[in-house]
């Protein structure tokens, strides 16, 4: 395992020098307040991710932190935009006391994660990112794990279990099958579904790119507000994931993800193969529960349209009582809980 010195950019050693001494405040102090299951009212939680660490894998130097026993069954857990590993500060002590070793990173352009060379392509296409989970388990020698996430990190863990089969054991997907594609993203939508996606078509100029750069948190604030409605965040657990996004390269994959998925950004050579099949719609063929929250405020499919696509076994559960998109920091019990059961049903 490599230490986040070995980042090859001087500026960028300095920068995971910090997010890590960052995060260590933030986790190795225990969690700030975090809503109740009824999702009304913030209260308190006493669970701890320990150190954050960090391992060369593939094009990424990536800070991870990891909570259970080493020899414990694996489960990587992915966060969404604009998220971070905070997400499961509640759902990874769970798991962990089940006996299970629980790993969740911070996605390329978030928290210390940063790229080993200034010359690589700050690229956040779906293919990409999937890769990224892939160079990660090999880098710490996990042949195979359950898998599970939420927005991009639900994607990133979609396209694992259908590109890798054999290193997934079983998925638990927010918002069912979020696979696509250019060609499919460039048919317009009913007037009501564009709308959902106005942040996309603010990405897709330079004025958006620029006013992204000058007001990262207050936008990303705003997503929370409108993605989760009824969740009564405050603002001790906003100002914790935000630390995240003061990432030399934040602003870069942001932009570069949602202008590549309406064709106007151009990805890797490399990923044309994947992106391919991917474009396809292949099934998931793993065990795979997804779930929706009743209150999810964000663009996401109807449980009809991708019931088809899981050819496993397969569950899915609708969350009621107000919970909205970022479901893992808003029903915790119930997040752990679906990864457990999906877990068991893989035998």
């Amino acid at each position: 395992m490599n230490g986040p010195l070995d980042v090859a950019d001087p500026q960028r050693r300095a920068f995971v020098r910090l997010a890590a001494a960052a995060a260590a405040t933030f986790v190795a102090g225990g969690a700030a307040a975090q809503t109740s299951p009824s999702n009304s009212a913030p209260s308190r939680s006493a669970a701890s991710f320990g150190p954050l660490r960090q391992v060369d894998a593939g094009v990424l130097n990536i800070g991870y932190v990891e909570v259970g026993p080493a020899s414990g069954a694996p489960i990587l857990l992915f966060h969404g935009w604009p998220y971070d590993i905070h997400a499961f500060t509640e759902v990874a002590p769970l798991l962990a006391a089940k006996g299970y070793r629980v790993i969740i990173p911070h996605l390329r352009g978030h928290g210390s994660t940063v790229f080993r060379s200034a010359s690589t392509p700050r690229n956040a296409q779906q293919g990409a990112l999937a890769t990224d989970g892939i160079a990660l388990m090999d880098a710490l020698g996990i042949q195979k794990a359950v898998v599970a996430g939420f927005d991009w990190g639900a994607r990133t863990a979609n396209i694992m279990a259908v590109q890798w089969p054999e290193r997934c054991k079983a998925l638990v997907s927010v918002s069912g099958y979020l696979i696509g594609g250019q060609a499919g993203n460039a048919k317009p939508l009913p007037p009501s579904a564009e709308l959902q996606w106005w942040y996309q078509f603010y990405f897709a100029t330079e004025r958006g790119k620029a006013g992204y750069a000058a007001n990262t948190n207050g936008f990303n604030r705003l997503i929370w507000q409108l993605a989760s409605p009824q969740w009564k965040f405050d603002e001790a657990t906003f100002e914790r994931s935000a630390t995240s996004f003061v990432n030399p390269d934040h602003v870069a994959i942001v932009i570069h993800n949602y202008r590549w998925r309406l064709g106007l950004a151009n990805g890797e050579s490399q990923y044309d193969d994947l992106e391919a099949k991917l474009a396809m719609g292949p099934p998931v063929t793993i065990p795979s529960i997804t779930m929706e929250g009743d209150a999810n405020g964000a663009p996401h499919p109807d449980p009809a349209a991708y019931r088809a696509k899981f050819t496993g076994p397969y569950a899915h559960r609708l969350l009621t009582g107000g919970i909205g998109h970022n479901l893992p920091q808003e029903a915790p019990a119930a997040f752990a809980q679906a990864i457990l059961d999906v877990e068991k049903l893989a035998g």
